[in-house]
């Protein structure tokens, strides 16, 4: 319970570009993402790059109800805001990079924005498994506090999976950027399968997981 409420608290931190801390979350997420480029002002156009909808990340966070960064950095961040999946810089930075510069399969020309879907994955997620509720209820959400209590980075990895399987999907679709909500339909309606599995432990026993090994 003590994970779950934690979880929760995490999940209840709005980004707010006014903090410093905040700030330096999203610079570091910058460094990060492109540690051999110099790191732009907050407000600059070089932002569009990494997906963000305009030169103002922030204003990108005010669309989504979900923790701003959450998703991009690791419980190394000083920030308020934590990392929904550090696995990417720690221990998937390959996967990170993949996603990022989408270097997997034949692309669209129209692509979906990386920044801003891990912001839509990371609401999902908390839709999905009932995070916002006391205690999920859901058949995932259950199944998710199994797993959220054998492993206190269960959502972080588990974030890793659900956006490579996004990609996955969006590739296998031939979407482009007008399907991305039906592409992420598809992805959780997949997580969903897989979590629904009698032997799956951890996050690493799904299948999905096989993904960011690669």
């Amino acid at each position: 319970e003590e994970r779950l409420r934690n979880l929760q608290q995490r999940l209840g931190v709005p980004f707010d570009g006014s903090r410093v801390d905040h700030q330096d979350a999203l610079k570091l997420l910058w460094r990060l993402a492109y540690p051999n480029r110099e790191l732009p002002p907050l407000k600059s156009e070089l932002w569009k790059d990494m997906g963000w909808q305009g030169p103002d990340p922030s204003t990108d966070f005010r669309y989504a109800k979900d923790l701003a960064l959450t998703g991009f950095l690791g419980p190394f961040s000083l920030s308020d805001i934590y990392a929904s999946s550090c696995c990417f810089m720690l221990f998937e930075g390959e996967s990170f990079q993949r996603l990022l510069h989408k270097q997997d399969g034949n692309r669209a020309d129209w692509e979906y924005p990386f920044a801003v879907a891990g912001i839509n994955i990371s609401f999902m997620l908390t839709q999905m498994l009932d995070l916002q509720s006391g205690k999920p209820s859901s058949l995932a959400g259950i199944r998710f506090l199994k797993l959220l209590g054998e492993d206190e980075m269960a959502f972080d990895d588990l974030y890793c999976v659900a956006f490579q399987m996004m990609d996955a999907q969006w590739l296998v679709k031939r979407a482009s950027y007008m399907e991305f909500n039906d592409v992420l339909k598809s992805t959780r309606t997949q997580l969903e399968r897989e979590l629904s599995l009698e032997d799956v432990s951890s996050v690493k026993d799904l299948p999905a997981y096989n993904l960011l090994r690669r």
